[in-house]
């Protein structure tokens, strides 16, 4: 019988994993240009996922491990990696804009940083449907272990649903600005 692994030591391998996968992609970076440019690029790019995609993804690597292993709500972290990836951002366009043209991806994301119309459109959309995810999230951990659980029946999930079609909104309204934009075939 194969021995079973607690969901805390999984979140923690998976959580170790992507950390991997991240630093993987600086060592690519730094091996292709420089140890500086690696850096400023990896953190670039981890950060347009945070800001430009409407699910958190980027931010997820911290927000799930975090609520799982030290109950801290994935909101709340979720706004500290949003604040992060904008610190980022205003750091490298002020000191060293440059970096933006390291690759492809970096260059679009220059793009939408630096042209509020249309562009900001996409971190706006990414920024709702990331935090309505986070935030069905964090209420299905809390059903998950028994917090409001009166709430949710007395509720019928009504509330969730809600918030799925307006995510489900949120998403098409995104791939639809993407497309008008002609991002699509850049991502």
């Amino acid at each position: 019988m194969a021995a079973s692994t607690s969901p805390r030591r999984q979140v923690l391998l998976k959580f170790l994993a992507l950390l991997a996968l991240l630093l993987g992609y600086f060592v690519y970076l730094w091996l292709r240009f420089d140890a500086a440019t690696g850096a400023v690029t990896a953190a670039l790019t981890w950060s347009f996922f945070v800001l430009c995609t409407p699910i958190a993804d980027a931010g997820f690597l911290l927000d799930f491990p975090l609520r799982l292993l030290f109950g801290i709500r994935m909101v709340v972290s979720e706004l500290v990696v949003w604040a992060l990836a904008g610190a980022i951002n205003i750091a490298t366009l002020l000191l060293a804009p440059g970096y933006y043209d390291t690759t492809l991806l970096t260059r679009l994301f220059g793009q939408i940083l630096t042209q509020p119309w249309p562009y900001w459109a996409v971190i706006v959309l990414s920024g709702a449907g990331t935090f309505l995810s986070v935030k069905f999230g964090d209420e299905l951990m809390d059903v998950l272990h028994h917090r409001d659980r009166d709430f949710f029946h007395s509720h019928q999930f009504k509330h969730e649903l809600i918030m799925i079609a307006f995510f489900a909104l949120i998403v098409f309204a995104y791939y639809e600005l993407i497309a008008s934009l002609g991002l699509d075939g850049l991502l």
